[in-house]
């Protein structure tokens, strides 16, 4: 998905980058990520301004790719949520579907903003996945989720294997809990060796497919100087990699991706992770319930952030369409559609992705 941001193995080209890119550099994007995520405090925007807030509360929500692909248009009591088409992934998501769950994530940090800026959010979203929050004043109450939002981030490195207590398992999915939503956990290990061959088939398919590359070199990020311009894509620093000057980059890039060193890559992901929590609707639903799952999984990763636990997503056998069947069967959710997989567990936090301008995602 909606949020998979897939690490690069960039082998010597990754230790050249870094004695290129000097820690200034790395400094620079931290503190410029750290300066996005500095949310309005509560009660102190009103009018046009408490809106607004709501918004960039809304944008640090996650989207595959990170492209960002909404956009938001300001009423007096009322803000919609379209999608941006032109920052849509046809190779990696085809029918749209980590698009519109992307777009529920979003809509569901703004609910939980409202919710913290005084404004009850009752978001209505129409069968081709258009959302329009209404608002309406009530009692502030800041909760945990709210501060949760500025935090939480996809982690793609490694965790550190420790177990998650039966009882954070059901705080997490009772969190996620949606109509017509189903959340499975897997936490054993054969299970989540599992999931790596599934994981692994994906890999295979993807980049063997010339699409899918051209797509994700697209949208990678070589250095803070070119993540700042674009503000969007996937930088490599916040996967824990070296920057790397994106004229030599582009280069090499393709040279080393490749499938058997990102398995290895989700091998370790996974093999450190606590477990994952694979999310799963109805295989003939649209956009309108799309929506509903990025919702739940927000609420699942604010959860989770509050309680200091990181997450990522592994959704390569689910982004490939003639692998989802197979997933589904052999987890037993057919004939549902699998629409997520999320590795959860204890790790260090990475530098944050950057974000858009609010003036390049409101109409």
């Amino acid at each position: 998905m909606t949020t998979r941001r897939r690490c690069l193995t960039l082998g010597a080209a990754a230790i050249a980058g870094g004695a290129l890119a000097g820690c200034d550099e790395r400094a620079e994007q931290d503190a410029a990520a750290r300066l996005q995520r500095r949310l309005a405090p509560p009660g102190s925007v009103a009018g046009a301004a408490r809106l607004r807030a709501l918004v960039h509360a809304a944008t640090l929500a996650p989207s595959s790719h990170n492209t960002q692909c909404w956009r938001f248009s300001l009423g007096a009591n009322t803000i919609r949520i379209g999608a941006d088409f032109s920052r849509r992934c046809p190779a990696v998501d085809p029918d749209d579907h980590h698009l519109f769950v992307s777009l529920g994530c979003a809509a569901e940090n703004l609910v939980q903003a409202a919710l913290a800026h005084g404004l009850q959010a009752e978001p209505q979203v129409a069968a081709d996945g258009a959302i329009t929050v209404a608002l309406a004043p009530t009692p502030p109450r800041r909760t945990a989720a709210y501060d949760a939002i500025a935090a939480r981030q996809c982690t793609r490195g490694a965790f550190d294997g420790r177990p998650l207590a039966p009882a954070q398992w059901q705080r997490l999915d009772e969190a996620a809990a949606a109509e017509g939503v189903t959340r499975l956990i897997v936490s054993d290990r054969a299970g989540l060796e599992r999931v790596l061959d599934a994981v692994a088939a994906g890999h295979r398919a993807q980049l063997s497919d010339a699409a899918f590359v051209d797509e994700l070199v697209h949208w990678l990020r070589f250095d803070t100087a070119e993540a700042a311009r674009s503000g969007d894509g996937l930088f490599a620093g916040c996967s824990g990699q070296p920057s790397m000057p994106p004229w030599l980059a582009r280069r090499i890039v393709r040279r080393f991706l490749r499938a058997d060193s990102e398995i290895a890559r989700s091998a370790e992901q996974l093999r450190s992770s606590a477990g994952v929590v694979i999310f799963a609707s109805d295989a003939a639903a649209g956009p309108q319930r799309w929506v509903g799952v990025g919702r739940a999984f927000q609420r699942l990763a604010l959860e989770a952030t509050a309680a200091g636990l990181r997450l990522s997503l592994l959704n390569p056998p689910l982004e490939v369409a003639r692998l989802r069947a197979p997933f589904a069967s052999a987890f037993g959710l057919a004939p549902l559609r699998p629409d997520l997989i999320v590795r959860i567990g204890h790790g260090p936090r990475l530098p944050d992705s950057l974000r858009r301008p609010l003036q390049a995602v409101i109409a």
